[in-house]
Order: structure tokens, then C-alpha cells, then sequence
């Protein structure tokens, strides 16, 4: 996992990091689990899963509200994080360093132009993660 500052961002608040074999991480942003509050529950998405960008695969839940984790590409769930499920307070804890999944991108030309279009740190804090 690369450092935030090469992370991209949903304007539904999550954040994703390509690695160099296409692999694409996935977690919360700062501003989210600020909002959510003491998070206690995370529902994970299948692994196996087919999910398209901008669907709803998860939810997150704290003692304030529960919240959709939407994809931020299009792809397979290939991995969950066994950490955050036995323990969603993780992402309270390291917002950037706790990732909840993995997406496999059908295609390397889908997951290059869906990953740009998602915002830079610096669009993402000056805008939705204000």
C-alpha cells in the first residue's frame, strides 16, 4: 500500500490505492469515520463478488448511523480484511492504513480510466472530504 498522498478518492468517501499488479485497495476516508463515529460493525462484501463502480457492496456501522461502502471500481472482490472484521474499530483508529478489501479489475483499460476519474487528495479535502 502506497501513502495517502497517492490515494484516490469517492465523493462517497472512499478511498482506493492502485498497486503496480492492478490490485486495488480499499478503505474509508478520514472524513467518513469522523462522521460515523466509534465504528462497530463492518459487513463485508463476498469475495467473488462482481461489483461495478459506484454500487453499494458493504456497509459500515457505528453507534451513530450505518453507511454504505460503495466500489470505487469495477471488478472482483478478491480479498477481505480479516483484521477489520474481527475488529471494525481498526478504522477508527488508522482511517489510511486500514483497508477493508480488495477489487481484481475486469480489464487493465477499465480500472485506468474508472481509477482516474476518481478525485486526488487535494480535490477530495477541498471538496466532499471538507
Amino acid at each position: 500500500m502506497n501513502s495517502q498522498d497517492t490515494f484516490k478518492f469517492a465523493e462517497t468517501h472512499e478511498w482506493a490505492d492502485m498497486e503496480s499488479d492492478g490490485l486495488v485497495w480499499v478503505g474509508i476516508s478520514n472524513h467518513a469515520q469522523e462522521a460515523l463515529g466509534d465504528v462497530m460493525f463492518f459487513q463485508a462484501p463476498k469475495i467473488g463478488q462482481l461489483v461495478k463502480q459506484g454500487e453499494a457492496i458493504a456497509v459500515i456501522e457505528s453507534v451513530k448511523a450505518a453507511s454504505d461502502i460503495h466500489a470505487p471500481v469495477s471488478g472482483e472482490i478478491v480479498e477481505l480484511n480479516a483484521e477489520v472484521e474481527a475488529s471494525p474499530e481498526l478504522v477508527n483508529e488508522k482511517p489510511y492504513a486500514v483497508w477493508l478489501f480488495k477489487i481484481k479489475a475486469s480489464s487493465d483499460d477499465s480500472l485506468i480510466s474508472e481509477f482516474n476519474q476518481l478525485m486526488s487528495l487535494e480535490k477530495y479535502i477541498s471538496g466532499p472530504g471538507a
